[in-house]
C-alpha cells in the first residue's frame, strides 16, 4: 500500500511537470486597422513656427510585428476659422505630410481636415499660448528622494485666464519624454513650478540624474480638452502593474470620422506654444 501511494505521488508530480510545458494558444480578438493621427502643431516661443508635420498611420494588432503602418495618398489640410485662411499639407509619400508657411496665432481656432479612404475625419483646436520658463534650478530637496539630483523649472501664471499645461522631460539617453500635466486651478496668478526626478536604482547607478546629464524640458499652453486626455493617458501609463488601478480604458482623442463616426481614428490634433530649456547638471 505504501509503494502504491508513492509510486502515485510521484506520477502526480510528473503529469504536473510535463502540464506545465504544454503550449496553450489563446485566441485574443483583433479590431480592423484604424487610422492614426499625430497631428501636433507646436510652435516654439520666439520662433515664426512655419514648419509643420502632421503624421498619418494605421494601428495594428497587439502582436503584429509590422513595422512599417504609414498612411500614404491622403489629403490633409488645416484651416484658420478665424481668418478662414488654409494650409494644405504635403505628402512625403512616408506618412509625414509637411507645411513650410503655416502661420500660428495666439488664440485663433484651427480645424484639422484629413480625407482617407473616401472617408473624412475633421477636429478643431484653439492654439493656446504658454508663459516663458524664468528660471531653472537644481537640488536635493526639491523631489520626492533627497538622496537624487532633480531639477525644476519656474514660470509666472497669467492671473484671471484658466491656464493648463503639458510638461516633456527628455534626458539624452531616454528613448521616450516623460510627460506631466498641471493646472493652474488653485494656484492662478502666483509664480510655479514644477520639478522632474528619477527614481534612485541600486543596481543602476545611471538610472537617476548624475552631473554631466543633459536633459531637456519642453512646457506647452494646452486646452483644458487635451489636458484631460493626456492626464487620463499618463495615469494609465503610471498605474501600469498595480494590481489595485482601475482597468485602463480606450481613451478617444478629439478626431472625429464625419463620414462613418463608428469609425473613428486615434490620436489627437493640439495647437500649442511651448518653451523650451536643455539642463545640464553639475
Amino acid at each position: 500500500m505504501k509503494k502504491y501511494i508513492k509510486l502515485s505521488a510521484i506520477l502526480a508530480v510528473f503529469i504536473m511537470f510535463v502540464a506545465c510545458d504544454d503550449k496553450i494558444d489563446v485566441d485574443v480578438p483583433e479590431a480592423a486597422p484604424r487610422l492614426v493621427i499625430e497631428a501636433s502643431l507646436d510652435w516654439e516661443k520666439g520662433t515664426v513656427g512655419n514648419n509643420q508635420t502632421i503624421k498619418l498611420s494605421t494601428s495594428t494588432p497587439y502582436f503584429q510585428t509590422t513595422l512599417n503602418t504609414s498612411v500614404i495618398g491622403a489629403s490633409v489640410k488645416v484651416t484658420n476659422n478665424n481668418s478662414n485662411v488654409e494650409y494644405n499639407f504635403t505628402d512625403q509619400n512616408n506618412g509625414d505630410y509637411t507645411i513650410n508657411n503655416f502661420v500660428p496665432v495666439i488664440g485663433d481656432s484651427y480645424t484639422l481636415e484629413v480625407i482617407h479612404d473616401g472617408e473624412t475625419y475633421t477636429a478643431t483646436e484653439n492654439l493656446m499660448p504658454v508663459s516663458p520658463i524664468i528660471n531653472v534650478e537644481q537640488s536635493l530637496e526639491g523631489g520626492f528622494d533627497d538622496e537624487v539630483l532633480d531639477v525644476t523649472i519656474f514660470f509666472d501664471d497669467p492671473a484671471g485666464i484658466d491656464n493648463y499645461y503639458m510638461f516633456s522631460n527628455k534626458e539624452d539617453s531616454d528613448l521616450f519624454a516623460e510627460l506631466e500635466t498641471q493646472s493652474d486651478e488653485f494656484s492662478d496668478g502666483n509664480e510655479q513650478n514644477e520639478f522632474f526626478e528619477k527614481d534612485k536604482d541600486d543596481e543602476d547607478p545611471e538610472a537617476e540624474y548624475n552631473p554631466g546629464d543633459t536633459v531637456n524640458i519642453k512646457m506647452y499652453g494646452i486646452s483644458q480638452r487635451y489636458y484631460n486626455y493626456v492626464t487620463l493617458l499618463v495615469e494609465q501609463y503610471d498605474a501600469g502593474g498595480d494590481p489595485f488601478a482601475a482597468t485602463p480604458a480606450e481613451i478617444k482623442g478629439n478626431c472625429i470620422n464625419i463620414t462613418n463616426e463608428s469609425n473613428y481614428a486615434f490620436g489627437y490634433f493640439r495647437v500649442t506654444e511651448f518653451d523650451q530649456v536643455d539642463y545640464t547638471f553639475q
